[in-house]
């Protein structure tokens, strides 16, 4: 029943940026971490990033220092703020969110596609 909605993709040349938001539809509880994950044809699904309930984060190497992930608890809505884009960043981007305490479920977007043109 839960969807996450996802927003922010498109169009961008080479050394530009873009904001992705993801929020979840319907009621949603027990949320303790949102992630970013990317997919380009014919490669596998790929870790972006990662932010717990209490703000701790974690990213892959291939875009420390120019991705940031944030997140608002209360409106359950994560986001990815992407600058320096580079050709290789285009893929279709999902998110992520992870329920529970004791045993964790996870729920993905429909996706979102970001292309960068040279």
């Amino acid at each position: 029943q839960v969807q996450l909605v996802e927003s922010g993709g498109g169009l961008v040349q080479v050394g530009g940026s873009l904001r992705l938001s993801c929020a979840a539809s319907g009621s949603i509880f027990d949320i303790n971490g949102m992630g970013w994950h990317r997919q380009a044809p014919g490669k596998q699904r790929e870790f972006l990033a990662f932010i717990t309930s209490s703000g701790s984060t974690t990213y892959a190497d291939s875009v420390k220092g120019r991705f940031t992930i944030s997140r608002d608890n209360a409106k359950i809505t994560v986001y990815l703020q992407m600058n320096s884009l580079k050709p290789e960043d285009t893929a279709v981007y999902y998110c992520q969110f992870r329920r529970g305490t004791v045993k964790y479920s996870y729920f993905w977007g429909q996706g979102t596609q970001v292309t960068v043109s040279s």
